[in-house]
């Protein structure tokens, strides 16, 4: 088996699932074990690192524009779907909830997505609404170029309360009330995307543009993304 290199930066997706967005805000949140490498004892969305078979998953539906187009820039080739192959995948294993479409498969089930596929649903990305980027800052045990994405719980098949699914990656799954969501202990990543997440509470549209909060080599940068990548000749 490869080895992973664990100072390579690796892309990740990370889902902010929102409940009752028009009356009673919630996010979908939970703990990250003690001993874990990366951020442990953090409250956090679902989310983790795009696998290589990510890239092959036949999606119901890809992502809308314009946040496919926006994840074109600066990423490899068919990283669009892996991306929201990935965010799916990451919901389904951490909390047991289906972000999806019933529907057989067209091909053979890859192994990391044989429990998914039992409950009858192909995995889809229209719900998907691409609102923040971030890089993890050097010097980090892992580090990831993470995209953020915001759904509705709407789109989630089953019972929003039931997390007897979920794999033990994270503990204390809750719904949490935006308005309290700073009182619990949160990486500062995660305290800059809430202000977002308040930000584009009341719309489903994708925002005009996406923040990319970048920390290279050289500096932290807070750049925003716009619209979509310019053609080349």
């Amino acid at each position: 088996m490869t080895e992973i290199d664990k100072s390579a930066i690796r892309n990740a997706a990370t889902v902010i699932v929102v409940r009752d967005r028009e009356t009673n805000p919630a996010i979908l949140m939970g703990q990250r074990g003690a001993k874990a490498v990366f951020m442990p004892n953090k409250f956090v969305f679902p989310g983790g690192a795009v696998d290589r078979a990510d890239f092959d998953v036949p999606l119901a539906e890809g992502l809308v524009e314009p946040c496919h187009s926006r994840l074109d820039l600066d990423s490899e080739p068919g990283l669009q779907n892996a991306l929201a192959a990935a965010a799916v995948r990451e919901v389904w294993e951490e909390t047991g909830l289906i972000l999806g479409e019933q529907g057989p498969w067209p091909c053979d089930v890859p192994d990391d997505w044989r429990d998914f596929a039992t409950m009858g649903y192909r995995p889809s990305g229209a719900g998907l609404q691409y609102f923040f980027r971030a890089l993890t800052p050097k010097g980090r045990p892992r580090r990831f170029d993470a995209r953020f994405f915001m759904v509705d719980a709407a789109r989630l098949s089953g019972d929003l309360d039931d997390f007897s699914r979920a794999s033990d990656e994270l503990s204390h799954l809750q719904w949490i009330p935006l308005s309290d969501a700073r009182d619990f202990d949160l990486p500062f990543i995660t305290e800059v995307v809430l202000a977002e997440v308040e930000a584009c509470l009341h719309t489903t549209e994708p925002p005009e543009s996406v923040p990319y909060f970048k920390n290279n080599d050289e500096a932290s940068l807070f750049l925003r993304l716009r619209g979509y990548p310019m053609p080349t000749d």
